[in-house]
């Protein structure tokens, strides 16, 4: 059973940072999971942000590109999203995901690719 646990979101003005973590408890080899990060905003539907897979590959929503980098810390088994530049429209919910199937970059930002979710760090980014 894998466990996922977020950690570092907060209310910040447009333009500013977070970091995004997200600290895995996995049943395997955590470095063959595929890992991503999706958000949802209030009254809106999950979207996904950013991913990467066992191989390096990474996908990111358009929304986000140049913005917001993904990284493994695969010594601490932890997730990481680091996001600049942020504006309002950032603002959500924001959830780690977890699956050990191997995807190809366009299924990294697919809900359904991923069997196992933690609860959640609202990010909040006033303008």
């Amino acid at each position: 059973e894998v466990q996922l646990v977020e950690s570092g979101g907060g209310s910040v003005q447009s333009g500013g940072s977070l970091t995004l973590s997200c600290e895995a408890s996995v049943g395997g080899t955590y470095s063959s999971y595929c890992m991503a990060w999706f958000r949802r905003p209030e009254g809106k539907e999950r979207e996904g942000v950013a991913g990467i897979n066992p191989s390096g590959s990474t996908n990111y929503a358009d929304a986000v590109k140049g913005r917001f980098t993904i990284s493994v810390d695969n010594a601490k088994n932890t997730l990481n999203l680091r996001m600049e530049k942020l504006k309002p429209d950032d603002t959500g919910m924001y959830f780690c995901a977890a699956d050990p199937r191997q995807w190809g970059r366009v299924s990294l930002l697919q809900s359904e690719a991923y069997s196992s979710w933690g609860q959640g760090t609202q990010v909040t980014v006033s303008a």
